[in-house]
């Protein structure tokens, strides 16, 4: 099948950044943001956009989301759904895509080696980069349609929660090199980004959600990454 991913992927050069509760948080940080801590990451790409039903459909064939339109993003979706949509398309298209790790996407919501230092990715107000239950109308909204961060990717704050690959750990506070996350299939896997259905302080970019694999939720999804190299 042609790949429907292709050209939808954001280069994201590696380097260092301070992960968790930093100081353009103010006083709004939770406690499982602490304590921040220096983090080293390996290149890496990132969808540029939430995984779309269009996609989800290219791949799997049903359609889960509360919210249907192809151009928004796929919704209702446990962890183990996305493993599902990941197999199949590396199966399906030779590709090596997986969801990002939790310091993958924190860093690629900041900006990456572009980072302004904003609150939410790509804003200090929340307003130019989420939709979030403010402003939301109570619904998804098409990908995309709001400012981009730094990096030119769109929705890390806001539209669907997005789940990542690590198991729910505290952090640590010694500096970490390309991190995986806990390793306990006793615990929950790690969601971010809030979602049209939260407020302001989901959609921080330290923020951190968790959730039980099977677990759907009408305001959750995912975006896809791989490693540098195919």
């Amino acid at each position: 099948m042609n790949d429907p991913l292709a050209g939808e992927m954001v280069f994201v050069k590696g380097g260092t950044f301070m992960m968790g509760c930093t100081p353009e948080q103010g006083g709004d940080c939770r406690y499982n943001e602490n304590p921040a801590h220096r983090v080293t990451l390996s290149d890496f790409y990132i969808g540029k956009y939430e995984i779309t039903q269009a996609q989800w459909k290219a791949v799997v064939g049903d359609n889960p989301s509360r919210f249907q339109g192809d151009d928004l993003p796929v919704d209702t979706l446990g962890w183990d759904d996305t493993q599902e949509f990941i197999a199949l398309l590396n199966e399906k298209t030779g590709g090596n895509y997986r969801l990002p790790t939790e310091a993958e996407w924190e860093y690629a919501a900041r900006g990456g080696a572009k980072s302004r230092g904003y609150k939410y990715s790509g804003s200090d107000n929340i307003e130019d980069v989420a939709w979030y239950v403010e402003n939301s109308g109570n619904r998804t909204h098409p990908v995309g349609t709001n400012m981009a961060n730094e990096l030119g990717i769109y929705d890390m704050s806001g539209n669907v929660w997005e789940w990542v690959s690590d198991w729910r750990r505290d952090y640590g506070g010694n500096p970490q090199t390309n991190p995986a996350g806990g390793q306990s299939p006793d615990s929950e896997r790690v969601i971010r980004g809030g979602s049209w259905y939260d407020g302001d302080m989901d959609a921080r970019a330290p923020y951190r959600g968790s959730g039980g694999n099977g677990c759907r939720y009408c305001h959750s999804g995912f975006r896809i990454a791989r490693g540098s190299k195919r």
